[in-house]
């Protein structure tokens, strides 16, 4: 269960990290989920932060747990 959470945790940052950069920048055009997302337009932005947030959360969910 922690290497599935783990797993999760780096997806959600790279998602993340990808829509910010794509914001901001311009690059990295059509690589991440946020920009495909119709319903987000005009909140990419929101989305990203919410992403690595979640990410966080996550990667702290994935510590806390019982040893492997």
């Amino acid at each position: 269960m922690k290497q599935l959470l783990e797993f999760l945790g780096v997806v959600l940052l790279i998602q993340g990290v990808i829509g910010l950069v794509n914001r901001t920048t311009g690059e990295l055009r059509g690589w991440g989920l946020v920009q495909r997302a119709a319903f987000l337009d005009g909140y990419e932005m929101y989305a990203s932060v919410t992403l690595l947030v979640l990410a966080v959360a996550v990667f702290a969910a994935a510590g806390s747990g019982p040893r492997d």
